[in-house]
């Protein structure tokens, strides 16, 4: 049986793209790409129109769109890692960062840290502000400890934090093409011996003696998994958080002070925020 590749094209009014690309990894999608007036969304066979336009339906019925169109296609034996990698750019984050597809070619300045990945439609290319946001903070804060990356994608941000001088990382992500694609990119920048890629959720952890926990997930889940993120921590530990809209920031520190942690610094780049937190008191 030939396998069946799907490609959704979503327009909205208002048209968000950064908001709405954010969301869409909700669903059970493979990849996307920001077009000028639509966004253009891959997945398998498994995804069907209803479950899209319920999920437009919740946008709308949220207030976050006022109107939508969706159309479908269909495919059979597309290669639509090779479709979606044409789309995907070298990435400069700050003066110091940059994110490089294994598709490219690029010539690092003298101070670079260089991180090549190979996204396999995992998030965290490097495009997004959230991704963004993350590594900013982690070059500011982290220097040393042990680490540990919740929904860690294509693991670039367990990555970047041995390159940034972490001691030991944990990246998990509860599924398992990322965790096939995290083993792929930390061979890639060769920290295979230092960033331990596993498959499961945060309760599957079994230590509990991070110095930093970092994640960039959706709200519901970052709220969800605060009590589990306190028992991984080290007393003193520090989070740093994204994933997030600015209208998150209220119920997301409410949440974690419940947690007995203060915000350090927030950070913000178009609609997306994140956040530094530690626990105990300033």
């Amino acid at each position: 049986m030939k396998k069946v590749f799907k490609e959704f094209h979503i327009r909205t009014s208002p048209f968000q793209p950064d908001i709405l690309s954010g969301l869409l990894w909700e669903l059970n999608i493979t990849g996307l790409t920001e077009e000028d007036n639509f966004i253009n969304v891959y997945a398998g066979n498994d995804l069907s129109r209803d479950t899209v336009e319920n999920f437009l339906l919740k946008l709308k019925k949220e207030k976050v769109i006022d109107d939508y169109s969706l159309d479908e296609y269909e495919f059979e034996n597309v290669n639509w890692n090779e479709e979606w990698e044409k789309n995907l750019n070298i990435i400069k984050v700050t003066d110091k960062i940059v994110i490089k597809p294994l598709s490219k070619e690029y010539k690092s300045s003298p101070g670079e840290i260089v991180i090549t990945i190979d996204p396999k439609m995992s998030f965290g290319t490097g495009e997004h502000q959230t991704t963004k946001l993350m590594l900013m903070l982690l070059e500011k804060y982290i220097k040393n400890g042990k680490v540990l990356d919740v929904g860690s994608g294509t693991a670039v941000l367990a990555i970047a934090s041995v390159k940034f001088g972490a001691n030991y990382a944990v990246a998990i992500d509860n599924d398992e093409l990322c965790y096939e694609n995290g083993k792929e990119n930390t061979a890639l920048n060769n920290v295979s011996d230092k960033v331990d890629i596993r498959i499961g959720e945060i309760k599957d952890i079994k230590e509990n003696d991070f110095d930093f926990v970092i994640a960039n997930i959706q709200k519901n889940v970052i709220i969800k998994i605060a009590g589990e993120i306190k028992e991984k921590l080290k007393s003193d530990g520090t989070i740093i958080l994204s994933g997030l809209l600015s209208e998150d920031e209220a119920d997301v520190i409410q949440t974690y002070e419940s947690f007995n942690f203060y915000l350090m610094e927030k950070r913000t780049m178009d609609e997306w925020i994140a956040l530094v937190m530690k626990e105990g008191r300033r």
